[in-house]
């Protein structure tokens, strides 16, 4: 029996005690959208491009939608852990993990999305270092 991996990803903190993780591999891309994520997180992407699969993590004690700051730097995240880390301004997928789902005979990372809503960033990291999950 083949022994799974675990996934590997980077965490972030925002300010307001939000967290962001972001994908390394294709296979953490997958397995992290897939089967990690809560359908109430948000997840973004790099519109166009390869990159990480970035979630903002669901807070179950702020219901309510993050402000838009918040999800613009979940977004420059996603940006930077792209092919487009030096393009300048670039268009960032946003949705709920809900709405993201794998194709059937799908190459390891690839993902479709509905209800996408796409923001325009600057690739940029939060203040707070990173740190590094395997789970």
């Amino acid at each position: 029996m083949k022994e799974i991996e675990p996934v590997k990803f980077h965490i972030y903190d925002l300010p307001g005690g939000w967290t962001v993780l972001a994908g390394r591999t294709d296979e953490d891309n997958e397995r992290l959208s897939i089967k990690l994520a809560d359908p109430r997180d948000w997840w973004f992407h790099v519109r166009g491009m390869p990159g990480s699969h970035v979630l903002l993590k669901y807070r179950p004690d702020y219901p309510e939608e993050p402000e838009p700051d918040i999800l613009k730097a979940a977004a420059a995240i996603a940006a930077w852990h792209s092919k487009a880390r030096s393009g300048g301004v670039v268009a960032v997928s946003c949705t709920r993990a809900c709405n993201v789902s794998k194709p059937r005979g799908a190459p390891a990372g690839t993902v479709s999305i509905r209800k996408e809503k796409v923001l325009k960033v600057r690739p940029a990291l939060p203040d707070t270092p990173a740190h590094e999950c395997a789970q």
